[in-house]
């Protein structure tokens, strides 16, 4: 794949670099601040030759704070399918929500600890340029438990607790072994969770978009 990496720390970008040209990427373009990422993808569009993932961090110049996180968005603006991951050491609630809950997917989320964990971090990568949507479950569970209320007040208090696990990425016989259920059981309250989020049989990855629905409700 093609990719555009914006990280302010010279050290990490260089790191980061490394390990994408070792899994078989190619690093066309770098930018060291939220206006050099808009500027280095706006040159790339110029002449039709948009990267396959951009990756960014949150916190950048000039302000340092979400200032990576806001340029994505005005990328998803401009270009609604580009396929975007997001590195950062700290969650931004706000944009955060704002930026997972894009009705078109192929977005990313990761804690940079996540990235230590190559293979998953690789994976990640794939499917998010694929057009799917990955979430780190520390942002996930930090983003449920700020959450406001919403369409989920329709779940039961196991349900919640079963949508959270299942945000996790637990699998149903670790959500069994955790609460202490039948993998009967846990098929039914996910099964429920899925019919009052309106999430059909026929609904792709339809743990991913019980979170984002969860999450998108958040944002009202």
């Amino acid at each position: 794949m093609r990719l555009l990496l914006a990280e302010d720390s010279a050290l990490l970008r260089e790191a980061l670099t490394a390990l994408l040209e070792r899994l078989g990427h190619t690093v066309t373009a770098t930018a060291q601040s939220a206006p050099g990422l808009l500027e280095a993808l706006g040159r790339a569009a110029d002449v039709g030759d948009l990267p396959d993932i951009v990756i960014t961090d949150v916190r950048m110049p000039p302000g340092n704070s979400d200032d990576g996180l806001r340029a994505a968005l005005r990328i998803r603006a401009r270009h609604p399918h580009q396929p975007i991951m997001v590195l950062s050491q700290y969650i931004a609630d706000t944009y955060a929500r704002e930026l997972l809950t894009l009705p078109e997917g192929a977005i990313g989320y990761l804690l940079k600890d996540r990235v230590n964990r190559v293979r998953d971090f690789a994976t990640a990568l794939e499917s998010v340029a694929a057009g799917g949507t990955v979430i780190d479950p520390e942002v996930v569970r930090h983003l449920l438990g700020s959450s406001r209320p919403g369409p989920l007040d329709t779940l039961t208090v196991r349900e919640r607790e079963v949508l959270a696990l299942m945000a996790d990425g637990q699998s149903n016989t670790q959500i069994a072994a955790t609460l202490t259920l039948t993998d009967a059981a846990v098929s039914k309250h996910i099964g429920n969770v899925f019919i009052k989020l309106g999430l059909g049989p026929v609904e792709e990855n339809r743990r991913v978009r019980a979170v984002l629905t969860y999450l998108d409700s958040a944002r009202t």
